[in-house]
């Protein structure tokens, strides 16, 4: 449980460091405080878990035609899906285009990279333990 309440954190912080960064520059938030990030968070990690793995498997070819480079369009694309779920959820959050989307999709991922790093002993702290017999 642990380790789910520490990803969703990451993903409001760099979602929150993405809005910060972007705003003005085609993503908008209109409510103010934590409250529409945490929201926004567990869309984007519902996205994460839900989407990404048929996406990737879809596009596996072009995924290791471009060595992996491809992965940066569907982060792009899952950063766009929240902002129009978050829209529809009236979390006062939208992303308009694909720039916007592709570094707020960047940001995203370059921040919740660093913060895992930081975070990656009390990530798998959370594991069960394998019992040897």
């Amino acid at each position: 449980m642990t380790r789910l309440i520490l990803r969703w954190a990451v993903n409001a912080v760099a979602i929150w460091a993405a809005i910060t960064l972007m705003q003005g520059r085609g993503i908008e938030v209109e409510a103010a405080g934590w409250t529409p990030i945490i929201v926004l968070a567990l869309i984007f990690g519902l996205l994460n878990a839900l989407v990404r793995p048929v996406l990737e498997l879809l596009t596996c070819p072009l995924i290791l035609l471009t060595l992996g480079l491809g992965t940066l369009l569907i982060n792009t694309l899952l950063f766009w899906l929240t902002g129009l779920i978050g829209d529809q959820f009236n979390a006062g959050f939208s992303v308009d285009g694909f720039w916007p989307a592709f570094w707020g999709a960047l940001i995203v991922s370059l921040v919740s990279f660093a913060l895992t790093l930081l975070l990656r002993d009390e990530l798998k702290r959370d594991h069960p333990r394998r019992r040897e017999s």
